[in-house]
């Protein structure tokens, strides 16, 4: 009977159905600021991250792990749509509190495609993509149901809203003047102005704990983004973290980041989705080193935030899926470009019909360990269609073709790094093994001898430079729509002394 054959194959359908796994929770940390060299696990002598040290032994650290841009609002839009910031047209620099534009709606984030395969989906942080009229750019209007978080990074405000502790300390340095306190946000509306940093990370880890307990109870897969500011100048911690390090007061504000990471791994525990959990951990971009030691470190590595050499953009990185992801560590290409499509993978999602530059990291994380990445651009925080991106990784080997330093990155003892160091073109370009060379100091075209094999590749990297040059269609500019200080959030929006007048005491929220 034809019938019978066709109800055993719809049975044995549902039976790989059934059989198949749900899809994974995934808890994303996104460190601010945060250098190559800053973890204990990546080298740092007197950095105390205990529960940073738990995932990197017992997960995957990645050491050729790559930010999209070396500065803030680009790279995070670079981390949420897989795609080179330019397309979205985040650049150049970052947004301000009263910027007009942000992440465009059109802009498909990983938290929508997520949302696609049924999940929950949260943020809890720095967003850093734009505000806009009623909260336009919000997390909440890109995919995430929920938002606890300041929007911006906390020294775009005058530094009297860094409560450091003990009460009334002087912050270290200076913040930006003439703009409205930091905000915290609920959603859409400001709960609190001026936020105090030293009980935000408690607020922050009970938000996202109650967050996992609440999906777990539904069974229902969740998407937990956790946007630190912790290691972002200037540096603050609660009392409870203060002075425990012999860092000082970065190594304090890492402390207190790596407590929340611990707070998360329990809650996952407690809500039984521990085994059932990827959590991976990066940063947004190198460090600010014209901070010095409140700067954070990129440890070997050339410079820090706001270059294209690699302490700019070359990040710690750590995936930690207990069971699933075996311990190690990987000399492979990875990006965060490459989140979106690795984690649409793993859910089961299709894919946004449009042009991503990521790649699923599935056979690094379970498979061969070989990576389907082999190129990395790097674009400087203000790009342009006519230089195209300063800097290529092929392989082991990065070409330079531009150069220039940034403030960012000034007081080291590298001219190369510094504010005032003019953009220089390189032609042929500077050519670096960044497996023998990760610091960059050895030029291989300066060989007397060079090498076939060396010519070969300035040839092969000209080609890859000129093909993704041409085919990069650049979005039009959201920085460039200006700033208007009407849009600078305020609880008190009908107020009449701004920005002063923009403060508001501590509201209820959900937690």
């Amino acid at each position: 009977m034809p019938g019978v054959g066709l109800r055993a194959w719809l049975l044995g359908g549902l039976a790989l159905l059934a059989a198949a796994p749900p899809p994974p929770n995934v808890v994303l940390i996104f460190a601010d600021d945060l250098g190559f060299g800053d973890l204990a696990s990546y080298g740092h002598p007197t950095s105390v991250t205990p529960a940073l040290d738990k995932m990197a032994a017992g997960g995957l650290r990645f050491t050729s792990f790559y930010s999209s841009s070396p500065v803030c609002s680009p790279s995070r839009a670079g981390l949420l749509t897989g795609r080179y910031q330019t397309r979205s047209g985040i650049y150049p620099g970052v947004f301000y509190p009263g910027s007009r534009g942000g992440l465009p709606l059109s802009e498909v984030t990983v938290a929508e495609v997520l949302k696609t395969r049924g999940y929950a989906t949260a943020m809890v942080g720095k967003w850093h993509l734009g505000i806009g009229p009623n909260g336009t750019f919000l997390p909440t209007h890109q995919g995430f149901d929920h938002y606890l978080g300041v929007p911006y990074s906390h020294d775009q405000g005058p530094c009297q809203n860094l409560t450091c502790f003990p009460p009334n300390t002087p912050c270290f340095g200076t913040c930006d003047q003439d703009v409205v306190l930091a905000p915290l946000f609920w959603n859409l509306s400001v709960v609190e102005q001026p936020v105090s940093f030293p009980d935000l990370g408690a607020r922050y880890v009970t938000f996202a704990e109650d967050f996992i307990a609440s999906c777990g109870r539904r069974n229902q897969p969740f998407f937990l983004y956790y946007a630190s500011h912790h290691s972002h100048y200037p540096q603050f911690a609660s009392q409870e973290y203060t002075g425990q390090t012999p860092r000082g007061p970065f190594g304090d504000a890492l402390l207190e980041l790596d407590s929340s990471v611990g707070h998360l791994l329990q809650a996952l525990q407690d809500s039984g989705v521990y085994d059932s959990t990827l959590v991976f951990f990066t940063s947004d971009n190198g460090p600010e080193t014209m901070r010095m030691s409140r700067g954070g470190s990129s440890g070997l590595l050339k410079c820090g935030k706001g270059t294209t050499y690699e302490g700019g953009v070359r990040e710690p990185a750590l995936a930690y899926w207990p069971g699933r992801v075996a311990p190690g560590v990987t000399h492979e290409l990875a990006s965060t470009l490459d989140l979106l499509p690795t984690l649409a993978a793993l859910a089961g999602a299709p894919l946004p019909n449009v042009t991503l530059d990521g790649f699923d990291l599935s056979p690094i994380l379970f498979g061969s360990g070989t990576s389907p990445r082999k190129t990395m651009f790097y674009y400087p925080p203000a790009p342009n269609s006519q230089l195209g991106v300063f800097a290529v990784r092929y392989g082991k080997y990065k070409a330079h073709f531009y150069t220039q330093g940034a403030f960012h990155s000034g007081t080291t003892p590298d001219h190369d790094c510094y504010g005032l160091t003019p953009l220089v073109f390189h032609d042929p370009p500077l050519l670096y093994d960044l497996e023998s060379d990760p610091a960059e100091n050895y030029n291989l075209l300066d060989e007397a001898q060079l090498r076939p094999e060396v010519l070969a590749v300035v040839k092969e990297m000209r080609l890859r430079k000129a093909t993704f040059d041409q085919q990069m269609k650049f979005g039009e500019s959201e920085m460039g729509r200006g700033k208007d200080p009407s849009l600078e959030p305020c609880c008190s929006p009908q107020c009449t002394s701004r920005p002063s007048c923009c403060r508001c005491p501590s509201g209820s929220h959900p937690t």
